[in-house]
């Protein structure tokens, strides 16, 4: 029995959606100060309707850093700006709409 994409109507085997999703997402990947100074890095703009948790598994998996989800930002224990980049461009999101922000706030 084919079920079909509520969006787009397509099986769910040929259905796109997803990767359209990732592709016009405006992602924002920044270090910033928390208690004790340590650092953590915190992704912002990943849209929740794609599958957030298990990317999330996957850079802590990569990293070997601690991790969570909260509201619509990733958090990841310690400074991983470029190498979570990578990971994200590796997990089908778009080079172009990832932002590394350089500064640490």
């Amino acid at each position: 029995m084919n079920v079909n994409c509520p969006t787009c109507g397509l099986p769910k085997d040929l259905c796109v959606c997803e990767t359209i999703a990732k592709e016009g997402q405006k992602i924002v990947v920044k270090a910033v100060k928390r208690k004790f100074n340590s650092p953590t890095t915190v992704i912002e703009g990943v849209d929740p309707k794609s599958d957030v948790k298990s990317l999330v598994k996957q850079l802590k998996e990569k990293l070997a850093c601690g991790g969570t989800v909260k509201g619509n930002t990733i958090e990841l224990m310690g400074d991983h700006r470029k190498k979570a980049k990578d990971i994200l461009v590796a997990a089908g999101f778009a080079p172009e709409s990832i932002e590394v922000r350089e500064q640490v706030e």
